[in-house]
C-alpha cells in the first residue's frame, strides 16, 4: 500500500510504494541428493538483488517427509515438508539432482507432489539427474531437456517422448527447465536472474561468482587442455602445456614444441599424438580457439586484436580455425556469445 508523508516544506506529498514481494523459488530435495546441485543455484537466487536493493528471491527446501535430508556429502540439509508448497505453490520449483534421483524417481508420494505442482507453478525445473524424475513424471514428454551428458543416451532410450539435447548447459521449454551435470544449474540459475531482474543483475552475479553469464559452447566442450590432458596417458607433457598456456601468441610450431620438450622433432610429434591423442599442431589450435572465446565473451578486446593476442597470425587463420573447432566464423560466435 501507498504510504503518504509530507517533504521539506510540510505541503508536498510524497509517496513510497511498498516494495515487491519477493519471488519464491523452492527447491525439492530426496536422501542423498547432489549438495552442489542445491547449494550452487540457491546461492545465485539467495544473492540476487532487485535494482533497489531489496531481495529479489525467497528461497525455501522442501522434501517429502520435511525435516533433515542426508545429502551425498554427508552434510544434511533441513527441508520443509512438501505440503507447504501445496498450500502455496512457488513461483519456481526445481528438482535436486545426484545419483539417488534414478531412485527417487520411483517414489509415488515425490511424484504425486510434482504432478499437483505442475502447472500451478510458473517455471518449473530440475539440476543434473533430477530430469529423470521430472520424466517419470511425464513432465518432459513433448519437450526439449538435458540432463548430465553421461546420462542422455540412457534418458533418451528410457523416455523416447523427450526431446534429449546431450549438449546443452541447459533447456527451457515451455515453462520447463532441465540444466547439465552439477554446475550447470549455476546457469541454469543465471539465465532465470536474467528473465526476471534482467541481464545487468546476472552479470553482476556472474562477476562476484567469477562465471560467465552464459558459457560458450556445450556441457561437453570443456577447456580443450583439461579435456586433452584427462585423456592422456600419465603426466609426460603437462610442464609442456603449461608453458603452451602461459603465451598462446609465442611460436609454437612442432619444431619449437620439440626444442622445449628436449626430443627430435619426429620423435616429438610421434609421442605427443600418441599421449595426447591429437597432434600438436591441432593441440595448439584448440587452446588458441579456446582462448580467443573466452576472450570475445569477455569482451576483453576487439576481434581484430585476436589474431595477433593468440598467435594465429591473420585473420583469415583465425577464421578456419573457429570453422574447424567450433563450426562458426568468429564473427558469429561473437554475436552469439559476445554479450549485449
Amino acid at each position: 500500500m501507498a504510504q503518504v508523508g509530507f517533504g521539506m516544506n510540510g505541503i508536498m506529498p510524497t509517496f513510497s510504494a511498498k516494495p515487491p514481494s519477493p519471488l519464491r523459488v523452492a527447491f525439492v530435495l530426496f536422501a542423498r541428493t547432489k549438495l552442489l546441485d542445491v547449494a550452487g543455484p540457491l546461492q545465485v537466487f539467495s544473492d540476487a538483488r532487485r535494482a533497489d536493493g531489496t531481495q529479489a528471491y525467497q528461497v525455501s527446501l522442501v522434501s517429502v517427509g520435511g525435516g533433515f535430508v542426508e545429502t551425498d556429502t554427508g552434510f544434511a540439509l533441513a527441508s520443509d515438508a512438501c505440503e507447504a508448497c501445496r498450500t502455496a505453490p512457488p513461483d519456481t520449483l526445481i528438482v535436486s539432482g545426484g545419483d539417488s534421483a534414478l531412485e527417487a524417481a520411483h517414489d509415488t508420494r515425490l511424484l504425486s507432489f510434482l504432478e499437483q505442482m505442475a502447472g500451478r507453478c510458473r517455471r518449473f525445473g530440475s539440476v543434473c539427474l533430477g530430469a529423470f524424475i521430472l520424466a517419470h513424471g511425464g513432465h518432459l514428454n513433448g519437450r526439449r531437456a538435458t540432463t548430465h551428458w553421461e546420462n542422455c543416451a540412457q534418458l533418451r532410450q528410457r523416455f523416447p517422448q523427450i526431446d534429449v539435447r546431450d549438449d546443452s548447459i541447459f533447456e527451457t521449454d515451455s515453462g520447463v527447465w532441465t540444466s547439465a551435470g552439477v554446475t550447470a544449474g549455476i546457469d541454469m540459475a543465471l539465465a532465470m536472474v536474467e528473465q526476471d531482474l534482467g541481464r545487468a543483475e546476472a552479470l553482476r552475479l556472474a562477476q562476484a561468482f567469477v562465471l560467465y553469464v552464459k558459457r560458450s559452447g556445450g556441457q561437453r566442450q570443456f577447456s580443450a587442455a583439461l579435456t586433452r590432458q584427462a585423456q592422456s596417458r600419465g603426466g609426460e607433457f603437462d610442464a609442456l602445456v603449461a608453458r603452451i598456456l602461459a603465451d598462446l601468441s609465442a611460436d609454437l610450431s612442432v619444431p619449437r614444441l620439440a626444442e622445449m620438450a628436449h626430443m627430435s622433432e619426429r620423435n616429438f610429434a610421434r609421442r605427443f599424438t600418441a599421449t595426447m591423442r591429437v597432434s600438436p599442431a591441432r593441440f595448439v589450435e584448440d587452446l588458441r580457439v579456446d582462448a580467443a572465446c573466452e576472450a570475445l565473451q569477455r569482451r576483453d578486446a576487439p576481434l581484430s586484436e585476436l589474431p595477433r593476442l593468440f598467435g594465429f597470425g591473420n585473420p583469415e587463420r583465425m577464421r578456419r580455425a573457429f570453422q574447424r573447432c567450433k563450426g562458426v566464423a568468429p564473427s558469429q560466435y561473437q554475436a552469439r556469445f559476445g554479450g549485449d
